[in-house]
């Protein structure tokens, strides 16, 4: 068990098993879906800028993710390694493009790649043939 300072002596606020402190709804702000819609958990994400250390309504996940995508990774990745769900990870990933500090590539829609038109073009084409 651990005791966290500022309580009565003795009182115990959380013990080891409790996870982390800070729950992700209090990182989001309360929010559950990131400014720039869905984003897919293998949209890539790479550091285009660095964040200002006292930039407001930034924290330290804002910073650690900006610092781990200087070398592009999955949204999936991202979650993984700094431990948070991805729907979180999302969030603060919409806050960073937002502000230009990260660029988020997305894979094609399934829409895109299923365009009827297009497989009407190949066809065509094959028939020239």
């Amino acid at each position: 068990m651990t005791t966290l300072s500022g309580g009565p002596a003795g009182e115990q606020w959380i013990d080891d098993d409790a996870g982390r402190i800070v729950r992700p709804y209090v990182m989001t702000r309360g929010r559950t879906t990131p400014s720039r819609g869905r984003i897919d958990l293998v949209a890539l994400v790479a550091t285009t800028a660095p964040a200002i250390p006292a930039e407001p309504g930034f924290g330290p996940e804002h910073h650690a993710i900006v610092e781990i995508c200087r070398r592009p990774l999955s949204v999936a990745e991202i979650a993984a390694r700094l431990d948070l769900p991805a729907g979180t990870v999302r969030v603060l990933l919409g806050d960073l493009a937002d502000r230009g500090h990260v660029a988020i590539h997305e894979p094609p829609r399934e829409e895109d790649l299923l365009d009827l038109e297009i497989y009407q073009a190949v066809l065509e084409g094959l028939r020239t043939l």
